[in-house]
């Protein structure tokens, strides 16, 4: 079985941790691929950086040369997972709900602690459309980006566990999630910091990944996720306009006129 785990930012070496806690969760034969967008922003802390990463992971997928079973998205609460399955002719899973569902599964109810407290909303609506929002206890935020995580263990740990000891001493919850990809590989300090289940999305991604394949079973293809209709993508993949954006204030409508790209990558799936 070769499973697909897509990074949904440009950094390598959050790639690399991701990849380390998907094997170290992988069943004996699983192999897993980590995938890093060639295209995006160095980390996901938004709506606008979510969207942009959507389109990335898509674009990464869907130029992978190989055969694979599943895919898993490594963001929490990131767009882009329909869009997924409407190109993957196999299961994709999404960290978000993978960990959701998985917490459930272990107590009452569960807490998610993250990273920034921007990403609360998001959080919160992507468990409200997946029908996971009724068991959250709540939406907490550590207060450290997503690369801060990776620079200092120690400190993104404390934070971690603080908030977490807070969601079940406060909020009632029975376990927590992580809700940030980048917090890979802390769920067993959190656990022993707080005495509760800790959910790590990674790992419950593949987990569930290993089982729908496991159990022949992958999205459904005749309703919502339809394959895409036959039609020519062109400006592919960003304009100037979109990348200054990414990089302070809109410019006046004069400075982002169209460079004239003609370039299309047609999604390509196995």
């Amino acid at each position: 079985m070769r499973i697909l785990l897509v990074n949904v930012n440009t950094s390598e070496r959050v790639t690399r941790a991701l990849a380390d806690e998907a094997r170290a969760a992988a069943r004996p034969g699983t192999e897993v691929v980590a995938l890093t967008p060639r295209f995006g922003p160095e980390s996901v802390e938004g709506n606008f950086e979510s969207y942009l990463s959507a389109v990335a992971v898509m674009d990464r997928v869907a130029t992978y040369d190989g055969p694979y079973d599943a895919v898993v998205q490594a963001g929490f609460g990131e767009h882009g997972r329909e869009g997924l399955q409407e190109l993957c002719p196999v299961p994709v899973v999404d960290i978000t709900e993978a960990a959701a569902q998985l917490a459930c599964l272990v107590g009452g109810e569960y807490s998610v602690v993250t990273s920034l407290r921007r990403t609360v909303p998001q959080i919160r609506a992507r468990l409200r459309q997946a029908g996971l929002d009724t068991r959250c206890a709540s939406v907490r935020a550590s207060g450290l980006a997503v690369l801060e995580l990776e620079r200092d263990h120690g400190a993104a740990l404390r934070a971690i566990a603080a908030q977490a000891e807070r969601a079940v001493e406060e909020d009632g919850a029975d376990s927590i999630v992580l809700g940030c990809a980048g917090m890979a590989g802390l769920s067993e300090a959190v656990r022993e910091a707080t005495g509760v289940p800790v959910v790590d999305g990674v790992a419950a991604g593949v987990a569930l990944a290993e089982s729908l394949v496991g159990l022949g079973l992958s999205t459904g293809r005749r309703g919502a996720f339809a394959p895409p209709l036959p039609k020519e993508i062109t400006h592919w993949p960003l304009s100037p306009a979109l990348e200054g954006a990414a990089h302070g204030p809109s410019r006046p409508a004069a400075a982002d006129a169209a460079d004239g790209l003609t370039a299309s990558c047609p999604a390509r799936t196995r």
